[in-house]
């Protein structure tokens, strides 16, 4: 099947779903008229208005694939320095967590 073939009507050619809690995340590989791949990645988060209906809240970043080794790099060591400094709070532990569990105070400004 050729490429072209492969292509929705969006230019898409890949996309991945990850559903983590209230967020979808969508990792989606595209291709610019001159067929050069690039990757978006949305964070979709259900929202309820006021009227009871609810609308997507999105947020979307483009990923070109020369920034791809840097972006990686960086997303690697924020992601280490959580997982080596973030604090142990017990009822994530549990997997109970509550809004008073947060004082607004240690947050800072």
């Amino acid at each position: 099947m050729s490429e072209e073939l492969e292509k929705n009507d969006r230019g898409d050619l890949f996309s991945k779903p990850v559903r983590a809690g209230k967020r979808t995340y969508f990792f989606d590989v595209k291709s610019t008229r001159g067929n050069d791949y690039y990757l978006t990645i949305t964070e979709s988060k259900k929202r309820f208005g006021n009227d009871g209906k609810f609308t997507y809240e999105k947020h979307k970043i483009f990923l070109y694939k020369e920034d791809f080794e840097k972006f990686i790099e960086g997303l690697n060591e924020a992601i280490q320095h959580i997982k080596e400094n973030a604090p142990v709070i017990d009822s994530v532990d549990s997997g109970e967590t509550s809004s008073s569990d947060v004082s607004f105070e240690d947050l800072g400004n």
